[in-house]
């Protein structure tokens, strides 16, 4: 992926364009056309004016109160929203981000935080949750919270809320099993699929300087955000 920058756009409007993927409709998320890119070469799509790092509340898996902008301030993040029965793209940008932070220097990979909001509180509770996240690290932080709560949390990144879908299509008498995707990661779902929910299949990227420098749509190889996170420990940015 090439980097660019997306200008002339408000911040909501720039992470809300062309960004919702349904999981499980068969539909592909596409960034919105650019302009230049910038002197630093990220590896993703670079918002036009770059907004600020989110302020929203939510509960941790292990039923704390998690504010998001205390909680992550100064340190470099990696959010993502989504939920446990996705059947391709959630999987696939945990996968990566995990792939990219294993290819991290042990130093850098222990000051990263990654966070995960469930956009499906209606079947995702915490124990679910915390029970699919330690399938990529232990480490990740999980959170839930009410409808109401998780779609505020949405809006204050500028994306639009998640919206419940219709019913995920699956192999013939395997309710828990579907054609994956092409270039999505390998998994495996413990319960029928149900419903789909469209969200914004984005991995959302803070600096230190509590900025949102960059993105990345789905489609981002794990190479290209190892590459951006020294910039990002470093708030590099201009």
């Amino acid at each position: 992926m090439t980097p660019r920058r997306l200008a002339a756009l408000s911040a909501s409007a720039v992470l809300v364009t062309g960004l919702l993927a349904g999981c499980g409709s068969g539909t592909t998320s596409q960034a919105a056309s650019s302009a230049s890119p910038s002197a630093l070469a990220w590896h993703g799509v670079e918002p036009d004016p770059v907004p600020s790092r989110p302020s929203f509340v939510l509960t941790t898996t292990e039923g704390e109160r998690y504010d998001f902008a205390e909680e992550t301030g100064g340190k470099p993040t990696l959010l993502y929203f989504g939920y446990t029965d996705c059947p391709d793209e959630c999987p696939t940008a945990m996968a990566d981000i995990s792939a990219a932070l294993r290819a991290t220097p042990r130093d850098l990979r222990e000051r990263v935080q990654v966070v995960f909001v469930t956009t499906d509180p209606a079947r995702d509770d915490a124990a679910r949750l915390r029970s699919w996240l330690d399938q990529f690290s232990r480490d990740y932080i999980g959170l839930v919270g009410t409808q109401a709560e998780v779609d505020a949390a949405q809006s204050a990144t500028g994306v639009r809320p998640a919206e419940k879908g219709d019913e995920v299509p699956t192999l013939p008498g395997k309710p828990n099993e579907h054609v994956h995707k092409p270039g999505t990661a390998p998994h495996t779902h413990d319960r029928p699929l149900g419903y789909a929910v469209a969200h914004a299949n984005v991995i959302f990227a803070f600096d230190t300087r509590d900025r949102l420098p960059v993105l990345y749509p789905g489609g981002v190889r794990p190479a290209d955000i190892a590459a951006d996170l020294p910039h990002l420990d470093q708030g590099d940015a201009p």
